[in-house]
């Protein structure tokens, strides 16, 4: 019977199939791994099966779990579609609430939306920094860009903007002793570092940088690790340290002059930034526009690069 169904932890079940991880689920959702865990474990009992293999770096549904977590993201696809149509069919506020990281948001996108204001001034935005995304799976923001690999099924996706990585510091940096021409001068500086969420691949760390370049990370000096990217830029900026740079959150402060590039090249992440909304929500003339907008400014950036 319907009332029987245990909505909250077949979503939760979805979310972990889909991401192949309890602890990515967790950040997706806002919640406790161990929430995760016990929801899951409700699932597989209600069914009477396993329904994940759980291994050491990933979760993978079986057969049936895979089956089970297709049925439910159509489910909720569907109902989603539904109430976001009729959602915007009685919404007059033209307010569009666009859900950003706020490395993003505050390196990026913030100084932008003042073009948009100037043009679309029927057409106010407002930002969300929510790093769990939970503004826009709850249906608190009408569009969200969303930092990853860009597999967000029944919705609306397209890639926005890709990311490189490679060391930016502050000029004042590079006049200072110690000196910093290569990697192994590393050993005598502090590294800035940003907690990246594990969403699978190889993250854009130090390590995968050196990997790629086919360089070995020396141990260095100190290592002084911030909650959130936008941080990490600003501490970069007032000469705490080297950074890992990525784009495009470095791009107007590499243009401004106050980050440089000391030294190596610039690697392609296996990440990136999407615009993600629900397909109905494309139907408001509003959205549609602000989206147009949106793509326009990020070609716009990669043509200057």
């Amino acid at each position: 019977m319907l009332q029987n169904l245990p909505f909250t932890a077949l979503r939760t079940f979805e979310s972990v199939a889909r991401l192949r991880g309890f602890g990515r689920a967790a950040e997706e959702l806002g919640v406790t791994q161990s929430s995760v865990s016990q929801q899951v474990k409700a699932v597989e009992e209600w069914i009477g099966r396993t329904l994940l293999v759980r291994g050491p770096r990933q979760t993978t549904p079986t057969p049936e779990g895979q089956q089970l977590a297709d049925a439910v993201a159509r489910g909720l696809g569907d109902i989603g579609d539904l109430c976001n149509a009729l959602r915007h069919q009685r919404r007059r506020d033209p307010t569009i609430v666009i859900s950003s990281p706020a490395g993003l948001a505050v390196n990026w996108l913030f100084s932008r939306l003042i073009k948009f204001d100037q043009t679309h001034g029927d057409t106010p935005v407002s930002i969300s920094t929510d790093s769990l995304r939970l503004g826009f799976v709850e249906g608190q923001a009408d569009c969200a860009i969303l930092y990853g690999f860009g597999n967000y099924p029944g919705l609306h996706v397209e890639r926005l903007l890709s990311e490189r990585v490679y060391p930016v510091c502050a000029p004042d940096l590079l006049q200072r002793d110690p000196q910093l021409r290569g990697i192994a001068d590393l050993s005598r500086h502090t590294l800035l570092a940003d907690t990246i969420v594990d969403i699978g691949g190889n993250s854009p760390t130090w390590s995968f940088w050196a990997e790629q370049t086919g360089q070995t990370m020396p141990e260095p000096a100190r290592v002084r690790q911030f909650g959130q990217a936008n941080m990490v830029v600003q501490a970069a900026i007032q000469g705490l340290g080297v950074a890992l740079g990525r784009e495009p959150l470095i791009n107007e402060a590499l243009a401004e002059g106050s980050l440089v590039r000391p030294f190596g090249k610039a690697v392609d992440s296996q990440y990136g930034y999407w615009f993600v909304c629900s397909k109905p929500a494309l139907k408001s003339s509003h959205l549609r526009n602000f989206r147009d907008w949106l793509v326009a400014e990020a070609a716009l950036m990669k043509s200057h690069e």
